[in-house]
């Protein structure tokens, strides 16, 4: 079968003009009008659209423009190159430090649909309990799963497209193209380190194509990587007070904000095709990753940690007669089987040379802060067959299995509730997201009043998975302590037991029709319709419409209207967890439960619907002499969406419910928060992309983004004024880059300048600790030599000048230098060397 028509029936589409700004990163040679006719495959199931043709924007991005960069992560990678792409560092953010959220168009991470060859991808199995506001609760992909070094391009429509592609296409589709050549190949080696010489990432990667008989292939990559931690940390104020009252034992600093160390960061990938006749094709895909990360929690204080180091009590201190609540120091009666408390009134010291009477500082004089991370486990397998039947009808069959599974570690911390006997590293358990895809597509091209009408329909049936682990048992244990106001679990990140483990599933079966007529020469017209039925919350149907329109040589216009929606998962649907956070100034444990839970639907906690969606967009291309622009302007109205909802206080009798109903740890919750469709938002934005050549071996891109949402509606007893500004102002308004290249003889450079607009952040999701946070240019620039056809070498550095974000105004109460959300990081300039054998 020909190239182009083993694409038969994959998504296809075209590229906005971004495509030439990025491929000239590390191609700038490659001629604009060989760029402006590639084919790509989302956005419409029409074979061969190009540029000129697209009715909604996507971005390429050439696999070589990930690989010519410092970072190893793929989500910095994309983050550097595509303006409305979000992603942050992840400090002390629970399991989102494992799988950072990213935010596409300024929505959830679960918003945007993630494809690899055109075949869904599936979700990672951690959700994002601390998300800074925006991904608050979000479930979605783990990208960074996959080695940059794979990819043949990447393709990010802008465009609302559920109607085609299913659940959580709201703000948009990136799909991941696998490299399909079947000889040569490429190894590489980099290292890179910050201007402050921490945080060393080394990695490896290698590319190799083979032939599969004389009529098909098997692409292999693979790449090993490894991060150091960074530290942008300073004292905090009482860690600090601690010290000055002569407590040698605390640690400097006490609390570390940076990005996580990475271990054994493996990542394996294979793409394979072969022909069985000139109309019939096999394929197959998958991966395998594993990884480990290591990242900070906060500081337990020796003095003041409720329910390990000290206690509250009623105490009349001044005399007047009116008790009040006071923290005195937590002493546990080891012996308590006489139903007295042989240790009240006993201070630390006294405690210490007691064999009855026990505090924790004996194990922890200075304070204590735990270490919280995971072990990943991620693999996916597609197989299928395609090709076309005598008739004309084309067709792809094919059947996917995603696997994702998360085991938390947590270790320098106790669970209090045993006392001397505690261990300090707990396994709290873990979870796992099983995904099982069958697709069935069709496509027929045929001829109607002389114009060609474009067909395609499928089925499509999903299964989802998700399932609790259990812990060992020590993190989520009674102990012997519990009735003497020690808490129960692994301190800061609590074990799942018996009573919330479990597995949650549903299914959903989708049937879709796709139509596109050239109604004239300078006119195609579009339509999706897609009905979907789930088996937890029934069925819904979406709708779009298309439509592109050449005015001239010089103009022409796109636009679609279309409506979505995005599924609540099974884990969101039915997750129980404890954690520990700031909240209202301190260190509290936070439980989620589910939004069916009795106490929940005490709170408004009620059966999750799918979020629903309307978007509008509208744009222009133009190639007006050298310059070729695309702006575009879009609208999302997303209603009934689907977050966490705000804290809610708890009884002491709601709390005693939760116990009984087994949470470990619910016993000390001051609040918990549950799934909720919350609030209506509407996401206003315009991108517009622009490239000129200065030259023949000289080119200019920019790309910039401006997007702004505003939250329509809520329900205000699920709905806080922290909540409502983390959405409408934690992500920057504005951002966008302008990139230099010019190729030389054995040689090429690349200058790029980033902005990066202010931005609002509550400081540890605290409302009286705001940070506004004004506006940051960077500078990257990348070198490379060629020794020969085969041997570079390459130089660089991504923020070049060492700029970091405004600082924090309140670093002393937690010790965070600079604002954790900052969409530039925190870790300053990343100077890297790389090396690139191509064969």
């Amino acid at each position: 079968m020909k190239e182009n028509n083993r694409r038969w029936l994959t998504i296809c589409g075209a590229p906005s003009l971004l495509a030439i700004a990025i491929a000239a990163l590390s191609s700038p040679a490659v001629a604009q009008e060989t760029l402006l006719e590639e084919v790509i495959t989302i956005g419409t199931r029409v074979e061969g659209r190009s540029a000129t043709d697209s009715a909604a924007p996507i971005d390429i991005v050439t696999g070589e423009a990930f690989v010519n960069q410092g970072d190893g992560d793929l989500n910095n990678l994309l983050r550097n190159i595509v303006p409305s792409y979000n992603v942050n560092t992840k400090p002390i953010s629970d399991a989102a430090s494992i799988v950072r959220p990213a935010n596409l168009r300024g929505l959830p991470p679960d918003s945007t649909l993630v494809l690899v060859n055109g075949k869904r991808r599936h979700r990672a199995a951690v959700i994002s309990f601390l998300g800074s506001g925006v991904s608050d609760g979000a479930q979605g992909p783990d990208i960074s799963a996959i080695p940059a070094i794979a990819l043949k391009q990447v393709e990010v429509l802008r465009d609302g497209a559920a109607a085609q592609y299913g659940s959580d296409a709201i703000a948009g589709v990136i799909n991941f193209q696998l490299k399909d050549a079947a000889e040569g190949g490429a190894v590489e080696m980099k290292h890179a380190t910050t201007a402050d010489r921490d945080g060393d990432q080394n990695m490896i990667a290698a590319n190799i194509g083979l032939p599969l008989t004389s009529a098909g292939f098997v692409n292999v990559s693979m790449e090993y990587r490894e991060q150091d931690a960074t530290s942008r940390s300073v004292q905090r104020d009482d860690a600090a007070q601690l010290i000055e009252n002569g407590n040698s034992f605390v640690a400097s600093p006490a609390q570390i904000w940076g990005q996580p160390e990475v271990d054994d960061d493996t990542k394996f990938f294979v793409n394979s095709a072969i022909e069985l006749n000139d109309a019939v094709e096999l394929y197959a895909f998958g991966n395998y990753a594993s990884r480990s990360i290591d990242g900070g929690f906060y500081f337990r204080n020796p003095e003041t940690r409720e329910g390990v180091f000290a206690t509250k009590v009623l105490r009349d201190e001044d005399g007047d007669g009116v008790p009040e609540e006071i923290l005195v120091p937590l002493i546990g009666d080891l012996d308590a089987s006489n139903g007295i408390d042989d240790c009240e009134g006993f201070t630390v010291a006294e405690a210490h040379d007691s064999d009855e009477c026990f505090s924790f500082t004996e194990m922890f004089p200075g304070g204590f802060t735990p270490r919280f991370g995971g072990d990943l486990e991620d693999y996916a397998l597609v197989f299928g067959v395609r090709g076309e039947l005598a008739n004309g009808i084309g067709y792809d069959v094919s059947a996917s299995r995603g696997h994702n599974q998360v085991d938390f570690t947590i270790y320098n911390t106790v669970n209090a509730t045993l006392g001397p006997d505690s261990p300090t590293a707990f396994s709290p358990g873990g979870y796992v997201q099983n995904e099982t895809n069958l697709n069935i597509d069709l496509t027929k091209a045929t001829e109607i009043a002389a114009r060609t009408l474009y067909m395609a329909a499928g089925l499509e049936w999903r299964e989802e998975e998700f399932k609790v682990r259990m812990g060992d048992e020590a993190s989520w244990a009674v102990g012997p302590l519990t009735e003497q106001d020690f808490l129960i679990g692994s301190n800061g990140f609590s074990g799942f037991g018996p009573e919330v483990v479990g597995t949650f599933d549903r299914d959903n079966i989708a049937l879709y029709s796709d139509f596109e007529l050239q109604a004239s020469d300078n006119l195609r017209l579009g339509a999706a319709l897609r009905w979907e039925d789930f088996s937890d919350f029934g069925d819904t149907s979406n709708i779009k419409l298309s439509g592109h329109y050449v005015v001239s040589d010089v103009l022409a216009l796109r636009s679609t209207i279309s409506t979505g929606f995005r599924a609540p998962t099974p884990g969101q649907s039915n997750i129980t967890n404890v954690t520990t956070a700031f909240t209202d100034g301190k260190l509290a444990n936070r439980g989620t439960i589910p939004p069916t839970n009795p106490i929940a639907v005490l709170k408004g906690g009620r059966q999750l619907q799918p979020e629903e969606s309307l978007s509008i967009a509208l744009g222009a291309i133009v190639s007006a002499g050298d310059w070729d622009v695309t702006l575009d302007f879009f609208q999302i109205a997303v209603t009934d969406r689907i977050t966490q909802s705000a804290n809610q206080e708890l009884s002491d009798e709601e709390r005693a419910q939760l116990v009984a109903d087994g949470i470990s740890g619910a016993d000390s919750l001051s609040f918990f928060r549950f799934y909720t469709n919350d609030f209506d938002t509407k996401t206003r934005g315009i991108d517009l992309v622009a490239t000129y050549p200065l030259g023949d071996a000289t080119d200019l891109g920019f790309a910039v983004n401006w997007t702004d949402t505003e939250v329509t509606d809520f329900r205000p007893e699920t709905m806080d004024a922290m909540r409502l500004r983390q959405l409408e102002d934690g992500l920057p308004n504005l951002r966008g880059n302008a990139t230099l290249t010019h190729a030389g003889d054995g040689w090429r450079g690349l200058v790029r300048l980033n902005y990066y607009g202010s931005y609002w952040e509550a400081h540890l999701d605290d409302y009286s600790l705001p940070i506004d946070a004004g506006d940051e240019w960077t500078l990257d620039v990348e070198a490379a030599y060629d020794f020969s056809e085969s041997l570079s070498l390459i130089a660089g550095a991504e923020n070049l000048l060492n700029n970091y974000p405004d600082k924090n105004p309140w670093a002393g109460v937690a010790g965070a230098e600079y604002p954790e959300t900052a969409p530039m990081g925190f870790n300053g300039a990343l100077y890297y060397v790389r090396a690139q054998w191509d064969f």
